[in-house]
């Protein structure tokens, strides 16, 4: 699986990323994976990996950049709930820091780069994420209706915004989230906006999930759940990208 170690121009700099693609020299269609707040480390490395091998070109920007190259702070190897509340406390400013603002300008860097590649069929992408990566992928294809066919978010607060942003969403989209960070109540009012919207979708709570499910280097993982996220995934993006 070819993998590559990339810096993507930005009107603020140069973003560090990590690319996923197939071992063949066809095109293929582009996905942008932003990942959770802990960034690029290896479970997130294999998490494009195995997107790539679906036959998809993953990128996966360190959305920090700012602050300096991925890792942007100190990761033990396991993120064990004994030392998460101090590795989120370090990372709090970084992600006050990332302002709308800030985060819509870097979208277009990294579609605009992300397109540009030549491993990168012509058409449509996607755009997934992770924790706060959802919230950041949502914002991208409310940003780029005419580009962005398929959008996913996993355990992420991907109706921060309020319902008049996901009222503008045009994407498919699929939302995946932990038991312990939505109820049915507040998933009701945001399945109502999709519905407003428009869009083909699914959003369901994943039974018997915390926070951080996806991510094998965490005491949140849930092979399940990291299952049904890929069960879900990929038929979105087949649906969406197959033909690019």
């Amino acid at each position: 699986m070819p993998t590559q170690n990339l810096l993507i121009p930005t009107s603020d700099g140069e973003a560090d990323a990590f690319a996923a693609f197939p071992d063949h020299g066809d095109r293929h269609p582009g996905v942008l994976m932003y990942g959770d707040a802990f960034g690029i480390r290896p479970v997130l490395r294999e998490l494009a990996r195995e997107l790539a091998g679906h036959g998809f070109y993953v990128l996966v920007p360190n959305f920090f950049y700012r602050h300096g190259p991925a890792p942007v702070t100190e990761l033990p190897e396991h993120i064990g709930e004994d030392v998460r509340p101090a590795v989120v406390a370090q990372l709090m400013p970084l992600i006050e820091a990332h302002t709308a603002d800030r985060v819509l300008s870097d979208a277009d860097a990294y579609l605009r780069f992300l397109t540009s590649r030549p491993e990168v069929s012509a058409g449509p992408v996607a755009v997934t994420g992770y924790c706060i990566g959802g919230l950041l992928a949502v914002r991208t294809a409310v940003a780029h209706p005419g580009q962005v066919a398929a959008v996913a978010g996993f355990h992420g607060p991907v109706g921060a915004d309020g319902p008049e942003s996901l009222h503008r969403l045009t994407a498919q989209t699929h939302f995946g989230h932990a038991e312990t960070d939505m109820t049915p109540e507040t998933l009701g009012e945001l399945n109502q906006a999709l519905d407003a919207a428009g869009v083909e979708y699914t959003s369901e709570i994943y039974p018997g999930t915390v926070h951080g499910f996806t991510m094998a280097d965490t005491d949140a993982f849930s092979p399940s759940a990291l299952q049904r996220h890929w069960d879900r995934l990929l038929p979105l993006l087949d649906r969406t990208l197959g033909d690019s």
